[in-house]
């Protein structure tokens, strides 16, 4: 019994893999292999669709393929090919899926040392939650503000309920040239500057210090004066500075010289003087 559904699990993948292709819609730059039946000299086993949608097979010439299902190709082929030969037999296989591509930008996303953005291309079906999943940290993301565009037109996707409240009925199936647009949530971030080795913006987490925000930037450079450390904070539209002696706080332990931060401060780490 077990050899027999060990033979069996191999077709049944097979019939899957056949399922999905069918509903798969062919695009630019993916990679094609065309056979026809019992005529070598007509099939092709790598076949890119070029940039203009279109691909050139023996004999029929230039197919407009972008926009086509590998069944519908298949379908077409064999009707050119009956003007050459009798009862042809077409297969189509994408053996490359290349075109199935969205497109993160706002710089919401932190991913690794930078933010994820740019074209994405996706191997299957995917839903924007898991794609979300994938892509990295959307702690300092503005939820709020972000947009799933397609076709030039926002859908009505939530992505605070979506994150946060677990909502999936605000997920959907991504299309290829979906845009998704997630920004970065300024208001909610503090930004380090100057003697340190990542400097960058940052998320903001409640009862951050200078301290901790210099370590969240890597920390101090070798040049850098480390007391000599000022944040520079907006109160009442004008920009107050407040000086800090981060040096004190690590080799004294002097913890009352380690000034709580507020969303949107800067900490700015001057360099020493040589």
């Amino acid at each position: 019994m077990k050899k027999v559904i060990l033979l069996i699990l191999p077709f049944l993948f097979a019939l899957i893999g056949v399922a999905q292709a069918e509903n798969y819609v062919i695009g630019p730059e993916d990679v094609l292999q065309i056979t026809v039946w019992g005529n070598p000299d007509l099939s092709v086993p790598q076949l890119p669709v070029r940039p203009d949608g279109m691909i050139s097979v023996p004999l029929v010439g230039d197919v407009k393929v972008d926009g086509m299902t590998p069944d519908q190709l298949k379908a077409h082929l064999e009707k050119q090919y009956l003007k050459y030969i009798k009862a042809p037999n077409v297969s189509v296989i994408v053996t490359a899926v290349n075109s199935f591509k969205v497109f993160i930008v706002g710089g919401g996303v932190v991913a690794g040392s930078g933010s994820a953005s740019g074209a994405m291309i996706l191997k299957s079906n995917t839903t924007l939650l898991q794609l979300l999943s994938q892509l990295g940290s959307l702690q300092g993301a503005d939820l709020q503000s972000a947009y799933l565009l397609r076709s030039g037109k926002k859908l009505p996707v939530n992505f605070m309920k979506l994150i946060n409240n677990g909502d999936v009925s605000q997920d959907v199936d991504l299309h290829r040239g979906d845009v998704i647009f997630i920004p970065p949530d300024l208001e909610n971030r503090i930004k380090v500057v100057g003697a340190v080795k990542n400097p960058g913006l940052f998320p903001y987490v409640k009862g951050m210090t200078a301290l901790d925000a210099v370590l969240s930037a890597g920390g101090f450079t070798e040049f850098a004066s480390q007391n000599n450390v000022v944040i520079v904070r907006q109160e009442g539209g004008e920009a107050k500075n407040i000086e800090v002696r981060l040096k004190d706080v690590i080799k004294g332990g002097d913890l009352s010289k380690n000034v709580p931060l507020k969303p949107g401060d800067m900490v700015n780490v001057k360099s020493g003087i040589f």
